[in-house]
């Protein structure tokens, strides 16, 4: 099946759905979902973010943005992950219970505002990493168009660059609880030390990376083709003082570079991806 004709199959799917909510996050996959869904069913769907601590300020503006210069109706709800023991405990079940509560609560606005199908952005690539999340979706009802559809991560990049969104080409990002080490308890001081240090990073010029909060030390993944500009005496000093600053211990350059999901690596044997799955 071409490329047009799975856009075109997604289209079917999303008329098909009736009035339908879009988990919206900002990243490429939920916003091209949710640029689709507005063209598809108009007045008929309703993209919605979840704020919390664990979402970074800057991409809840940054999603904000899209959503008005898409003109992409928005509603941004609050969701209280931070208030389950399981999810604040940190194991490797965190994404169950923080989609847990994201699904949770836009049930309860949906049958309040008469919406009938919630939808979020799960792509076929999403299916070979671990995201227990998508235990919560399936155990939630929540259809997964881009899924159904067949495409990709580089097909929904592809078409989100055809449409000329500006985010066809934006780095991934995860929550910021996912910086944390598992077993480490997520606190708000630790969400707010991990953003503030990406912030910093941002504002030294790097595009794509994560701090990885291991307690008294600071991991700092960098793409690799970035590395070279990290790996100065003088940004040695710069990251030094910054992460010192935050209440870091020890600060480390990881050598390997930026990896998405690199925390899971920690987890044992894989059993446990197939178990959630």
């Amino acid at each position: 099946m071409t490329l047009s004709a799975r856009k075109e199959r997604l289209d079917q799917l999303l008329r098909a759905q009736g009035r339908t909510l879009v988990a919206y996050s900002g990243g490429v996959d939920s916003a091209f979902l949710a640029y689709a869904a507005a063209r598809a069913l108009g007045e008929d769907m309703l993209a919605v973010i979840a704020d919390s601590p664990s979402l970074a300020r800057t991409h809840l503006q940054d999603a904000v943005t899209f959503a008005e210069e898409q003109r992409i109706p928005l509603q941004i709800l609050q969701t209280s992950e931070m208030e389950r023991p399981e999810y604040v405990r940190n194991d490797a079940q965190r994404c169950f219970h923080c989609k847990d509560e994201l699904f949770a609560t836009m049930e309860t606005f949906a049958a309040k505002q008469q919406f009938q199908t919630i939808a979020y952005g799960l792509n076929v690539d999403d299916q070979s990493d671990f995201r227990p999340g998508q235990l919560a979706a399936k155990q939630h009802r929540v259809a997964a168009p881009l899924l159904e559809a067949g495409l990709s991560k580089a097909d929904i990049r592809e078409l989100a660059r055809m449409a000329d969104l500006r985010v066809w080409d934006k780095p991934a990002s995860a929550c910021l609880s996912s910086r944390i080490e598992y077993g480490r308890p997520v606190t708000r001081e630790a969400l707010a030390a991990v953003e503030q240090g990406e912030d910093a990073l941002r504002a030294l010029g790097f595009r794509q990376f994560r701090v990885r909060h291991h307690g008294e030390i600071a991991r700092i993944e960098i793409a690799r083709d970035e590395l070279p500009a990290a790996m100065t005496m003088d940004m040695f000093s710069r990251l030094t003082e910054i992460f010192k600053g935050l209440g870091f211990t020890f600060v480390t350059l990881d050598t390997e570079g930026f990896r998405s999901g690199s925390m899971n690596s920690s987890l044992p044997g894989q059993g446990l991806i197939k178990l959630l799955s």
